[in-house]
């Protein structure tokens, strides 16, 4: 634990922020897993360029879940030792893939995003001015969260305008 590094921090417990952080760690292998699977399971139109975004959005979570659990240790914390915990601990949850057409997959990914968006969010605002180095790194992975959102919900649109487009000129 760094003495003089965690003497930074005004205004919070660490142990609140290392609860905290634990439950995003939680959120992002949970985050990860669901991207590495759906990716392996979906079907349907346009599925190869949602299985590019689903690939890269998996190995973000995961670059994720390092910065997290590199932060806990800084502050004298121990990370998630154990998978089970990830669902006890976490915020978003884990939507297992039940449908795997890509627009169901894109939808359930953009709500994932959503959540992370939220909870990155209230970390940032929960550190902001009182621990400027998670700070940073919640910020750094909430911009990540924010692009993620963003190329999902734009692959989603064009998807179901193909769909739409083909839909009309068949009638």
């Amino acid at each position: 634990m760094a003495r003089k590094g965690n003497s930074i921090i005004k205004g919070l417990e660490i142990n609140d922020i290392i609860t905290e952080l634990n439950k995003a760690y939680a959120d992002e292998w949970l985050a990860y897993y669901q991207y590495f699977i759906e990716a392996k399971v979906i079907k349907g139109i346009m599925k190869d360029a949602a299985i590019t975004e689903l690939t890269q959005h998996a190995a973000d979570e995961l670059r994720h879940a390092t910065m997290v659990a590199d932060r806990i240790l800084q502050l004298g914390g121990t990370p998630l030792t154990h998978p089970q915990q990830w669902f006890t601990h976490t915020n978003c949850g884990y939507e297992e893939p039940k449908e795997f057409d890509v627009v169901a997959i894109l939808n359930d990914a953009i709500k994932g995003e959503q959540c992370a968006i939220s909870i990155y969010s209230k970390i940032a605002e929960m550190t902001k001015d009182k621990d400027i180095v998670t700070y940073d790194i919640v910020s750094s992975i909430l911009a990540d969260e924010v692009e993620h959102e963003e190329d999902l919900q734009a692959l989603h649109d064009d998807i179901t305008e193909f769909i739409a487009d083909i839909k009309k000129n068949i009638r």
